[in-house]
């Protein structure tokens, strides 16, 4: 019998139910939940082969898939963390494609007193909450830019780090932060939150969202889920989402 490495049993923990034989299972960056789950649903109902997501940070994503994980497709906000399975052999560099990108936003809550018109107004608020800033592409690429303002410093003290961007939009939608940094599509999805800044995208850091299926995936249906998240129909339903469609290389 094979035994399971903990990061492998924790992955198939987080599925809602075992995959089928036929299965095709996606581990993709928390910042997806939502629009892939709405295309998936698409997908599936067109006809096509049964669709399962593991949603998470892209560096857990990255290491559970390096663990053994029968993920069939990897979709990660971190370019760094595919080219490291790619070097390992783990994923398809053939079949690759850079698909999306995206924005960062200050957030705070809804109903929150505080006056933010700027990025140096975060030096006035006890807590910042960001995606761990060590690990999570959401949180480096924040720390990224305060960096590039010569604020890090200032507000490193600050910092609640979370599992993923997910998590930080929830501890300001929660009131558990009085700000966060988090993409400008998590803060669409909430109604408790308020974008009191939006960072331009010449004036962040280059947030890419690749994809890429897995070197061990033999099943058809990945090649056909893959060509379906890269098209055109596909393309329609991440920009209603908020999502920026890189052009096809």
């Amino acid at each position: 019998m094979r035994h399971l490495g903990c990061a492998v049993l924790a992955a198939l923990l987080l599925l809602p139910h075992p995959a089928a034989a036929d299965d095709v299972l996606v581990f993709a960056a928390a910042s997806l939940t939502d629009v892939l789950q709405e295309l998936g649903a698409a997908y599936e109902h067109s006809g096509h082969d049964h669709v399962m997501y593991n949603f998470g940070a892209s560096s857990d994503l990255a290491r559970q898939i390096t663990a053994g994980a029968p993920a069939d497709v990897f979709f990660s906000a971190d370019v760094a963390r595919m080219e490291e399975l790619e070097k390992a052999g783990l994923v398809e560099r053939s079949e690759r494609r850079n698909v999306l990108s995206n924005t960062l936003v200050i957030v705070t809550p809804a109903d929150a007193k505080i006056a933010l018109s700027q990025p140096a107004d975060l030096q006035s608020i006890r807590s910042l909450a960001l995606a761990n800033p060590e690990a999570v592409p959401a949180g480096i690429h924040a720390k990224a830019y305060l960096k590039s303002l010569g604020l890090w410093e200032a507000l490193e003290g600050k910092v609640v780090p979370t599992l993923d961007v997910r998590a930080a939009l929830a501890a300001v939608d929660g009131g558990h932060a009085d700000a966060g940094i988090v993409y400008a599509t998590d803060a669409a999805i909430s109604k408790k939150v308020r974008v009191a800044v939006r960072v331009p995208r010449e004036q962040g850091p280059a947030i890419v969202y690749t994809l890429a299926p897995l070197e061990r995936s033999t099943k058809p249906a990945t090649r056909a889920l893959l060509r379906f998240l890269a098209s055109q129909e596909a393309a329609q339903t991440y920009t209603r989402f908020g999502f920026i469609v890189l052009p096809a290389e």
